[in-house]
């Protein structure tokens, strides 16, 4: 076997891994399992992101980070969780007035007070995910997955038009392998199986149908874009933090697949506008 082989071998050993991990953490009802988990996988993600800055104390940065979530998390558990609205609006702050026109302007250099200042930012950004996870799966474990789904398609549908048609560079100073055809073809990709999972009775609790049955098939169309639109902007971000660092992944702790950070960060944005659209519904 050679090493694309194995590569490819690895790589969809540990997908199947975390997918079976996924579904059973999910579906066993255990909240207690769920939190747990959810607590280990945001301080993987935590030293992951003080890694990308270049952070020197990383492991006390980790704990702190770690233990703040974990608090929230115990918030969000013994209380009313709308008392984190103002977090989510706080997200979607920071991603559309700092973390997206960094997008052009580009980062400050790692080591001075405007590195450290953006790693605070981007860390509140990560915290608002992971409480948006917790939130949304206390709606129902179905509910959390069709809004991560979204994302999911919008990668797969980008990756495969991108192959296809792919020309026009989105970022190539960023990701050099994304194209405008490809973020088009994953947009698509969500509005087609958005629109269409609205129509599936068993999926009548799922986010698409609860936003179209709220705001209507323009409504959807809508949201779906946005959140289409804001996966992308989660993906080039850590892709620009990585490049800014010199790495390629934002660690090795999942085989084949790079980090936590790798997998997740077109969720980070998505996630807190998604609680704040159901909030609505």
């Amino acid at each position: 076997m050679g090493p694309a082989a194995r590569g490819l071998l690895t790589r969809v050993i540990t997908a199947v891994v975390l997918l079976v991990v996924l579904l059973v953490v999910l579906f066993s009802g255990n909240w207690l399992l769920f939190c747990t988990t959810l607590v280990v996988f945001f301080a993987a993600a935590a030293w992951e992101m003080g890694r990308l800055f270049g952070n020197r104390r990383q492991l006390p940065g980790t704990i702190g980070w770690t233990a703040l979530f974990a608090f929230l998390l115990w918030r969000l558990s013994s209380g009313d969780a709308s008392k984190f609205t103002a977090l989510f609006g706080l997200c979607a702050a920071i991603w559309a007035i700092r973390l997206l026109p960094a997008l052009g302007i580009g980062l400050p250099p790692q080591g001075g007070l405007g590195n450290r200042l953006i790693n605070g930012i981007y860390g509140i950004a990560l915290l608002g995910c992971f409480i948006a996870i917790a939130n949304l799966f206390s709606r129902s474990a179905v509910y959390l997955l069709s809004v991560m789904a979204i994302v999911w398609v919008a990668d797969i549908g980008a990756y495969f038009a991108g192959k296809a048609f792919g020309k026009h560079k989105l970022a190539p100073s960023i990701s050099p392998g994304k194209s405008w055809e490809g973020a088009i073809g994953g947009w698509l990709a969500v509005l087609a199986l958005g629109t269409a999972a609205a129509f599936v009775p068993p999926l009548s609790d799922a986010f698409p149908a609860q936003v179209q049955a709220r705001w209507g098939w323009l409504g959807l169309i809508l949201v779906l874009s946005l959140l289409a639109a804001a996966s992308v902007v989660g993906d080039l971000f850590e892709s620009q933090l990585k490049r800014r660092a010199g790495f390629k992944d934002s660690s090795n702790l999942l085989p084949g697949h790079g980090g936590i950070l790798d997998r997740i960060d077109a969720l980070v944005p998505v996630l807190p506008l998604a609680v704040l659209f159901s909030l609505t519904t």
